[in-house]
């Protein structure tokens, strides 16, 4: 029994840490958090290296250097980590996203025939995380989910079309609602307003923002701050 955990014991340890640091990496990809994370990854790898060989001065040094660099990476990179954590709390298994069907359907018709006319629209939709405090800056609704009322919602002569409709189940909980703009530098310059509110809040939430396009038409999707650009209606 000895020997079998002496010789299990490394394994599970070796994977339980590859794991992590690749899921680690998997949840910063695309964002500059990744370049600092790899950073920090790196002077860990030398830090143990230091210390096998008892390299005690470079130990010293690297060793004051990472409990640095995790303090400045945690301060820094507060959205970031806090959108790990939003993934991290979330069951995938047990709390899936919403179905085909009814409210889903619902909400593509209204995002291809405002893409067809060219009608800028921008829509989150809430999951395990909630948007109650977004809620607060729009205009209650409390409706049903239609794609006529969607369409009229965003129609330019509207007072009601500026900001972002929030959806919460089967419900339109509110619009002209005020999301937060992304500040990552790894976004395009080229994206407006409405995309760069989509990639800000699912920076910081489990939420799934969609964005009609008022300059192309384009429809676009984001999740987890990726955006995912150019949807057809199968894609979205």
């Amino acid at each position: 029994m000895d020997f079998l955990l002496s010789f299990w014991k490394p394994i599970v340890e070796i994977g339980f840490i590859w794991f992590l640091i690749y899921s680690l990496i998997r949840f910063f990809q695309g964002t500059l958090a990744l370049q600092v994370l790899i950073g920090i990854v790196v002077f860990a790898a030398l830090f143990s290296i230091a210390k096998i060989f008892s390299l005690n001065t470079i130990e010293w040094i690297l060793g004051n250097l990472l409990q640095v660099g995790v303090l400045a990476f945690v301060i820094v990179f507060q959205p970031e980590l806090r959108r790990v954590l939003a993934r991290v709390g979330q069951n995938a298994i047990f709390s899936p996203f919403l179905k085909k069907g009814g409210t889903i359907d619902e909400i593509v018709e209204a995002c291809q025939r405002m893409s067809k006319i060219k009608r800028g629209a921008l829509i989150a939709i809430e999951r395990e995380v909630g948007l109650q405090s977004y809620l607060e800056t729009g205009i209650p609704l409390d409706a049903k989910v239609s794609a006529e009322l969607l369409i009229t919602i965003f129609a330019p002569n509207s007072p009601i079309h500026d900001g972002a409709v929030v959806i919460q189940g089967n419900r339109i909980a509110a619009c002209g609602t005020l999301l937060p703009l992304t500040q990552s530098p790894m976004v395009l310059k080229t994206l407006g307003t409405r995309h760069r509110a989509a990639i800000g809040l699912t920076e910081e939430n489990d939420s799934v923002c969609i964005v009609v396009s008022e300059e192309t038409g384009g429809i676009s999707v984001s999740v987890y701050g990726k955006l995912t650009r150019d949807l057809d209606e199968e894609g979205l």
